[in-house]
């Protein structure tokens, strides 16, 4: 396999932070009905919890505010890096940077990982398509490279990534603002069948643009999957509808 492929069979996968750090054998999810498997966010030192409310329901959906916690790569690396080499999928390690050296150095790490089929960059909300440029030089070498952009930007960075040597493009959640019952203003990102047509959108434009795009949002029917994957998605990323009984059929 050459080392800017990844081929998704079949062509969909969990979404960063939905099912851990790596594919539990001993658990009840059927491993087979995902063609790979992607983990909870990385960063170069651990990361804890925000601080804080983190959720909220809003019509047609939710907000989470998470901080994405983590006990940082070396950690990640002692204590899951076997389970990534007896994975039945291919793994995606997702990576948090706070910039191009830190990505540079977590991906020269990862390349002689066993089991380590491919990267997810993260990119913060603010990015600026030179910063996602950098960052994306900064990840790729000897695995390929994914780019997972903000749902709100990704028509304006998505072609950047790509000519920066990314294989192709994600989307991550919305961020949005949603009330609270105490009359705070809670910020995170949000999910639910509510994001789908923003979604679709997206995908269906950067299918225009010629842009490989993996979907995600508001996926939770075996229809709405088929029609991201009409609408020009190479694969399809699932998120909290993993949360709905895994061991069962993903769309119940």
């Amino acid at each position: 396999m050459a080392k800017h492929d990844l081929a998704f069979e079949p062509p969909r996968m969990n979404a960063a932070g939905t099912l851990g750090f790596y594919p539990d054998l001993h658990g009840p999810m059927d491993w087979g009905q995902l063609g790979a498997f992607v983990t909870n966010p990385i960063s170069l030192g651990p990361r804890t919890p925000a601080h804080g409310k983190r959720y909220a329901d809003y019509p047609g959906g939710f907000l989470l505010h998470t901080g994405f916690p983590n006990p940082g790569l070396r950690q990640v690396l002692r204590h899951y890096a076997r389970q990534w080499s007896r994975s039945p999928l291919p793994v995606i390690v997702h990576l948090l940077g706070r910039g191009p050296e830190e990505v540079a150095r977590m991906a020269r790490q990862l390349e002689n990982v066993e089991g380590v089929s491919g990267l997810e960059l993260g990119v913060p909300g603010e990015a600026s398509p030179d910063m996602v440029a950098a960052l994306t030089q900064a990840g790729s070498g000897e695995l390929p490279v994914i780019i997972r952009l903000p749902m709100e930007r990704t028509l304006e960075l998505a072609a950047g990534a790509i000519q920066a040597g990314a294989m192709a493009v994600s989307l991550s959640a919305p961020r949005g603002l949603v009330p609270t019952p105490e009359g705070e203003l809670l910020q995170g990102r949000l999910y639910g069948p509510a994001i789908l047509p923003m979604a679709l959108r997206v995908v269906h434009e950067l299918k225009e643009q010629g842009v490989p795009t993996i979907g995600a949002g508001g996926v939770y029917s075996q229809d709405q999957y088929q029609a991201m994957l009409s609408a020009g998605a190479l694969a399809v990323q699932l998120d909290s509808v993993l949360w709905r009984g895994a061991g069962y059929s993903i769309f119940q």
